[in-house]
């Protein structure tokens, strides 16, 4: 029989507040910003698991993430004519260096920010998450984030459909962590770990190879179609 104190620290972690979401936010933006200090000029230019975007890009779109509120946001979605993909790469030009090193000083200079968009602070957590290992999966960096932030992402990605149709892809499965607390849904069954199923939650093919149960196949199907959305 599971402890009382077992799950009241599994539930704690779950429901991490406000202030914790965003210093685990600085703090994986931190981690990213060191391992980004070690890239060479070849691997500045390396595809990511972010469709068309290097890692350049990734990284100056980050910047973006964390220097809009919600004013700004708007009016850049009204100037896009509410078109995310323009929005989305306006922001990138707008936040990327003339090279690398001042790409990477702006992203650093924004490495504690706090802005964002909306309240929805697990959502932009989840972006600094997924698009951190959208940089380092390809280039064979090794991380794992925090478990807290992970189960946090984790459990608003199966609730919500936010930047990405993560709700909609898991709907109908059981997701079950197998190296922390997360557990969502019924049905066909999907474990591994918590990071694997955020990335696949996300659209990241590549972490399905991590994932076992009857319903990866499903999960799968539902990552490849079109009409379950972009994964950017």
């Amino acid at each position: 029989m599971e402890s009382t104190t077992g799950t009241a620290e599994a539930e704690g972690m779950a429901k991490s507040s406000d202030g914790q979401l965003w210093a685990l936010t600085h703090a994986e933006r931190g981690l990213l910003a060191e391992d980004l200090k070690r890239l060479s000029p070849k691997q500045w230019r390396h595809v990511t698991l972010c469709g068309r975007w290097d890692v350049e890009q990734v990284v100056a779109h980050l910047t973006a993430a964390a220097s809009l509120n919600q004013w700004m946001w708007l009016r850049s979605m009204l100037g896009a004519r509410f078109r995310p993909d323009v929005h989305n790469q306006r922001r990138l030009d707008e936040h990327r260096g003339a090279n690398p090193d001042e790409t990477l000083n702006l992203f650093c200079a924004v490495i504690n920010s706090s802005i964002a968009p909306s309240s929805d602070t697990a959502a932009f957590l989840g972006e600094v998450i997924v698009h951190s290992q959208d940089i380092r999966h390809p280039l064979q960096i090794a991380h794992t984030p925090d478990i807290e932030a992970l189960t946090a992402v984790a459990d608003f990605y199966a609730k919500r459909n936010f930047a990405v149709p993560s709700r909609t892809r898991a709907l109908g499965l059981q997701l079950r962590a197998d190296d922390g607390p997360f557990t969502a849904g019924t049905g066909l069954l999907v474990t591994g770990s918590t990071l694997s199923l955020v990335m696949a939650m996300a659209g990241r093919i590549p972490y399905l190879q991590n994932l076992d149960g009857p319903g990866v196949s499903l999960l799968q199907s539902r990552m490849l179609s079109p009409a379950h959305g972009s994964s950017n």
